[in-house]
């Protein structure tokens, strides 16, 4: 897959998890794993840019005497998400065209 559109699609991934509710590294990855590959490694940089961005903020949150950062989407992040589901529909067009044309072979 191009790296350009898989970091798309991992971006919307995250953000969406974070839709859901607001979460920190390590569970966003645990929610994550079941439906896509994605490590300590891959997620914080995406936050920072996601951060830089301003589709996400932080904060930060006492567990077990340590502090915890937290990332919260915003309405930036909310309307990312809704630009990439349009965008999906001529993405998920091509992909059927050239899985009709290439399969038909």
């Amino acid at each position: 897959m191009d790296s350009q559109l898989k970091r798309g699609i991992i971006d919307i991934c995250v953000l969406c998890a974070l839709k859901k509710e607001d979460s920190y590294g390590y569970r966003i990855i645990k929610d994550l794993s079941p439906h896509i590959e994605i490590t300590e490694s891959t997620l914080y940089p995406i936050l920072k840019r996601l951060e830089g961005s301003g589709c996400v903020r932080t904060y930060k949150v006492e567990h077990n005497g340590r502090l915890r950062k937290y990332y919260s989407i915003t309405d930036t992040g909310t309307e990312k998400i809704t630009e990439f589901s349009k965008e999906w529909e001529s993405v998920e067009k091509a992909y059927n065209y050239i899985k009709g044309v290439c399969e038909d072979e």
